[in-house]
């Protein structure tokens, strides 16, 4: 029998831990298997190529195909791949290949990334992220329908499969919503939104509507919601595992100028849309969410806090049991 969710349910990780690389990489892998378990819908990895504090992933893809292996019905996606410093066509193939393995699991979310670092260590013009960001998406949404590119005879190999609404974009403003929307790719929110004194989903909530306004695809739209939640006993349990990442992620935020200095770790989780403690007090604020009733689906993340994997796991056993079903999700049953 199955069972038809009011939402997908996803978990995002940036692959972060608290010991070496490939331990980190590891223990991100089994949280991909604990989530297939739970009956979690989608699994998403995140793209990095400065290190995070912690880890970091440069490259989603191969990470994607392993997870294929050790995995039996859980999607597979990213949020994003940073898409004007990729080649596109290769983007495709690398996609196409993890979607063959996978039976058809994988998806994808592209974006223009934030750090001008990244785009002087490629060779790419910073400024023009945007303009580059488009020409890419074009490129590779042509290269995942198979069409002939580059040259006479060629496309991507493997052929892909349908792509038709398995593309995300991230966006950051109403502008960048209506332009999801206009090439007919599904919308990604980030977490929360900075540089803005009101709350995350006040902000992001028009922008969801105005996607959805401007959307004339034939296929359904579909909004990621993405959203900082780490479930435990109590909100001291939490901060527990949470707040030494809340805290250096607050101290980068202040040095580039997005959040003031003095901030108390209340206003801290405040400015990251932070849904932490008992489940039921996530619940609570989930109900309350501007964002939530008109996503089709919900992408948990522990980011920017770093808890150790036995205390990820139990935070994902938590949202698959206790949270999501009250909100009216239901794990698909074979």
């Amino acid at each position: 029998m199955t069972t038809t969710p009011h939402f997908r349910l996803g978990f995002l990780t940036h692959v972060q831990g608290r010991g070496d690389l490939a331990t980190t990489y590891r223990d991100a892998q089994e949280l991909f298997v604990v989530a297939d378990e739970l009956g979690f819908d989608v699994g998403w990895v995140a793209q990095h190529h400065i290190p995070l504090g912690g880890g970091g992933l440069s490259s989603p893809w191969p990470f994607l195909a392993h997870a294929a292996a050790r995995t039996r019905r859980i999607r597979l996606s990213t949020a994003i791949t940073i898409l004007p410093l990729e080649n596109p066509i290769r983007l495709a193939e690398d996609v196409a290949v993890v979607d063959a393995l996978s039976g058809g699991r994988a998806e994808i979310g592209v974006g223009s990334g934030a750090g001008p670092e990244e785009y002087a260590a490629f060779g790419a013009d910073f400024d023009q992220k945007r303009e580059l960001t488009t020409v890419g998406l074009a490129t590779l949404r042509r290269a995942l329908s198979n069409e002939e590119l580059g040259t006479s005879g060629f496309s991507i190999q493997p052929p892909a499969g349908d792509f038709t609404d398995r593309i995300w974009q991230g966006v950051f403003s109403a502008a960048g919503a209506r332009h999801a929307a206009a090439a007919g790719t599904n919308l990604l929110l980030n977490r929360a939104t900075y540089g803005y004194e009101e709350p995350t989903d006040v902000i992001q909530r028009p922008w969801a509507d105005e996607f959805l306004a401007a959307w004339d695809r034939p296929h359904q739209p579909r909004i990621g919601l993405s959203r900082f939640i780490f479930p435990a006993r109590d909100k001291r349990t939490a901060l527990a595992q949470i707040g030494d990442g809340v805290q250096r992620a607050t101290e980068g935020f202040v040095r580039r100028g997005a959040f003031p200095a003095g901030l108390g770790t209340e206003e801290q989780l405040r400015r990251f849309h932070a849904f932490h403690g008992h489940p039921d007090e996530i619940i609570a604020g989930l109900q309350a969410e501007r964002v939530l009733p008109v996503a089709t689906d919900l992408i948990a993340q522990f980011n920017p806090g770093i808890p150790d994997r036995d205390a990820a796991i139990r935070a994902l056993e938590l949202i698959a049991t206790e949270v999501a079903p009250a909100l009216g999700w239901k794990p698909k049953v074979d």
